[in-house]
């Protein structure tokens, strides 16, 4: 089971101060985040892909190239890389170079984003969402895995005995997980190739993500990649802490009340009734992810959303410390004690390497 935290990288004001980070701020903490998540035992550090602002990882591999250099187990990844908006080509040598920069310690989540004007900023068109992902990860398969590519589609120019460089590392690609919060289509694609299937189930109920999940690994054993419980799935998730849950719950509120995303609207009593989001003691916290599997069954990477919403940097290391020694190593134990012994670990470069894992 890998446990680790994603960042979708957005500058927002304090609320109980009123200042906003600087973009130069903002980039640095999260690089201060990553190396804090090594630092206290995670496995994954993953940021998101935005062209927008409030958010500023519009380059995803030039900030795990830099977390790379101060990183030695780490894997990084992204939350997501949008598939729709990227060349294919351009994926499949970026997320290369990255992958022989890190050691292997590298992977990546494909996704169309929440953005709907990032379409036509880079020359797509947003009524053609699901084809360009369908037909863009079907190059983006076949470049990491073909010396010599011959290709033609419907959304860019052919390809006549084209090379993408530098070859995947080992000969082996960067593991792919499709995200997806909502489309049956991403769930059915990422089962067709065995991918892992990632749930962001941090805004809408569970009931949604669990027909999802099952559709993927439905899907997943009819391709004839294992049986359903072998399927690779990673969910979200949100978590703010303290010692009691009064004091989290007194201290996190004016944060959530004011977020962008979804301040403004349900309380957060009735957000966290419905969703991942745990705020309270870490006990709290290992008692409701340890309810996921409940849910969705036996899964390989749990990402925590930690950073958002204006949360100031200090606080956030402060929650990555108690992340790192107080729940993350009793979930690590729960969540093993009953794991069944076929089902697969996270994946990871050495062992997929290896021929361990698919």
């Amino acid at each position: 089971m890998q446990f680790g935290i994603f960042s979708v990288g957005d500058v927002t004001m304090d609320p109980t101060t009123g200042r906003t980070p600087t973009e130069h701020e903002r980039i640095k903490a999260m690089v201060a985040i990553a190396l804090k998540a090594e630092e206290v035992g995670l496995d994954v550090f993953a940021t998101g892909e935005h062209h927008n602002p409030p958010f500023v990882p519009s380059s995803p591999t030039t900030m795990l190239g830099y977390i790379a250099a101060r990183t030695e187990r780490l894997t990084l990844s992204t939350a997501t890389t949008l598939i729709t908006t990227n060349d294919p080509v351009k994926i499949a040598e970026d997320f290369a170079m990255l992958q022989h920069l890190a050691d292997g310690r590298v992977d990546l989540m494909l996704g169309r984003g929440n953005t709907g004007p990032v379409y036509p900023w880079f020359g797509q068109d947003i009524r053609q969402g699901i084809p360009l992902a369908v037909e863009n990860y079907a190059l983006l398969h076949k470049l990491w895995r073909e010396d010599v590519v011959d290709w033609e589609g419907r959304f860019r120019t052919p390809l006549q005995g084209f090379t993408a460089t530098p070859r995947p590392l080992d000969g082996v690609p960067p593991f792919v997980w499709h995200g997806s919060i909502r489309s049956p289509e991403i769930a059915e694609q990422a089962a067709y190739y065995g991918d892992g299937f990632f749930a962001n189930n941090i805004f809408w109920p569970k009931d949604h993500f669990i027909r999802l999940i099952t559709l993927y690994r439905q899907r997943y054993a009819h391709y004839g990649h294992g049986t359903p419980e072998q399927a690779i799935v990673g969910l979200g998730g949100q978590v703010f802490m303290r010692k009691n849950s009064q004091d989290a719950v007194r201290e996190f509120r004016p944060y959530f009340d004011n977020a962008p995303v979804y301040g403004h609207g349900p309380s957060l009593e009735e957000f966290a009734e419905e969703t991942p989001l745990t705020v309270g003691s870490p006990q709290e916290v290992i008692d409701k992810t340890l309810t996921f599997r409940e849910s969705f069954g036996d899964y390989q990477r749990q990402l925590f959303l930690m950073d958002h919403a204006g949360l100031p940097l200090k606080t956030v290391l402060e929650q990555l410390d108690i992340l790192g020694e107080e729940v993350v190593p009793v979930l690590r134990r729960e969540f093993a004690a009953n794991r069944p012994a076929d089902v697969p670990d996270g994946p990871v470069h050495t062992t997929r390497a290896a021929g361990i894992v698919a």
